[in-house]
């Protein structure tokens, strides 16, 4: 039998276990900032966009969320950049290898990640085709940070997240398949329209909450 003087510390650790079930089961409790993908513009630095032929329930059966874009932007002299980018709160089906789903079919190689520089450095994958041309690059944009490794960042944000409601991460991701092996990484097409949707999102989502 245990003492009554204990009892109020064994219900505490009883119902300690239940927070996280209350809060994601039963209230599914989130965070709703406003923000949404669909506000980044459909020019970027005179490359115009026109949207891809994926069917429009693919986000939810991939990434479990509707709020994505993906598009084809291309210049006047057809130079071609595809972005994609979504906003999810399964974090792990966004950040567990998107180049799976989103460059299906493409022999990639992972390469160390790169530093996307301009007003401020953003921490990016970067992953080249194995013939040499063409790459991958994707970011992750999580409650106004950009993450290094979305795996250690919810490792390290566990104990929050077993307590509060959930916050949305975004992925922005590039890719082309003509940019030379040579090429430095901030000057390609990529890179400037990875740069221009970042800021593209963050300034009109900005203008939105501000009205």
């Amino acid at each position: 039998m245990i003492s009554s003087r204990y009892a109020p510390i064994v219900a505490l650790l009883l119902v300690l276990p239940l927070i996280p079930t209350i809060i994601h089961s039963y209230l599914e409790l989130k965070t709703d900032d406003g923000k949404s993908v669909a506000q980044i513009d459909l020019v970027l630095n005179n490359f115009t966009s026109q949207p891809t032929s994926r069917n429009p329930g693919w986000g939810m059966d991939v990434f479990g969320t509707e709020d994505w874009i993906e598009r084809v932007y291309t210049d006047k002299q057809g130079h071609k950049v595809q972005l994609f980018a979504a906003r999810s709160y399964d974090h792990k089906r966004l950040y567990h290898h998107p180049e799976l789903a989103v460059s299906y079919g493409r022999d990639l190689r992972r390469e160390k990640n790169v530093v996307l520089t301009g007003t401020r450095d953003i921490p990016v994958n970067l992953l080249r085709n194995s013939n040499g041309y063409g790459f991958v690059a994707y970011a992750f944009l999580y409650d106004g940070k950009f993450i290094d490794d979305p795996i250690i960042h919810q490792l390290m944000d566990s104990l929050n997240l077993l307590v509060s409601a959930r916050n949305p991460i975004t992925l922005f991701y590039v890719s082309d398949t003509d940019t030379a092996p040579s090429a430095a990484f901030n000057s390609t097409n990529a890179a400037m329209i990875l740069s221009e949707a970042i800021d593209s999102f963050e300034n009109n989502s900005s203008s939105k909450l501000e009205d």
